[in-house]
């Protein structure tokens, strides 16, 4: 199948779904550090469950999330919405998703939208599945240095919240803190659509994804909600600086 491009209107970030099940709440009290000058990946993948080209793009993130493990290269898998339309509603996805890949077809001055496609540090975009282009764009933003560095101390899973002090260094009045809320893994058994019959796995799976305009503010306490009924350990917290004026990710780190 080709890849099918849709175009819909720039939208606001907002709140995804949460997921249930049995919950198990952990403490913790760590610091969790950024760039520290150095070089950073932030891996944006959109994708969707009924879209038949979208599978080999997820099977090459959790590729180079393997191959990449102790270096600061993150993803977040992002599952839109506007194919849900076409026989199989994907229970990931989310309509702020589709709306902030639309924030991106605006500042990289695209067309329109498509599925599979990949952003990184918020400035390359490419179709999902092109292995040589990612892994370029990978070295690339590895071998650049970092204007700015972001630190999460005192994080705290204790009242079913990641509560967290961040502290921004060199973000100027026109950047924001984006915290993403990742479900580390999923599989699901599509029984209709484009990919009917298949089971499907995830990374990375975006939950929740909060703004905070950091309007010249370098530092500041934020809190995400941890779905109820969950298993805490299940959940990741990936903290990332985006300029709101061109969508460049001059920072980015994680909490597991």
């Amino acid at each position: 199948m080709k890849v099918i491009k849709i175009f819909f209107i720039v939208g606001c970030l907002g709140t995804a779904i949460l997921l249930s099940g049995a919950i198990a709440i952990a403490s913790f009290r760590k610091t969790a550090v950024g760039n520290n000058d150095k070089g950073f990946a932030l891996i944006e993948l959109f994708t969707s469950e009924g879209c038949s080209s979208c599978p080999p793009a997820d099977e090459l993130v959790a590729r180079i999330q393997r191959e990449e493990t102790g270096q600061p290269v993150y993803i977040l898998a992002f599952h839109v919405d506007y194919w849900n339309r076409l026989g199989w509603k994907d229970v990931y996805s989310n309509a702020d998703y589709s709306k902030r890949q639309n924030q991106y077809a605006s500042w990289l001055n695209l067309r329109s939208v498509y599925t599979p496609q990949i952003v990184v540090n918020g400035q390359q975009e490419f179709v999902g599945s092109e292995e040589t282009t990612l892994r370029n764009a990978i070295k690339s933003s590895l071998r650049k240095i970092s204007a700015a560095k972001l630190i999460l101390d005192q994080v705290d899973t204790s009242g079913r919240q990641f509560r967290l002090h961040y502290q921004a260094n060199g973000a100027d009045g026109h950047t924001d803190l984006l915290l993403a809320l990742v479900q580390h893994s999923a599989q699901t058994r599509v029984k209709s659509g484009e990919n009917g019959g298949h089971l499907l796995s995830h990374i990375q799976i975006v939950r929740q994804l909060k703004q905070i305009p950091l309007n010249g503010k370098n530092s500041g306490t934020a809190s995400l909600d941890i779905p109820q009924h969950t298993d805490a350990a299940k959940y990741g917290l990936i903290a990332f600086l985006q300029h709101d004026t061109d969508g460049e990710i001059i920072a980015a780190t994680r909490y597991k």
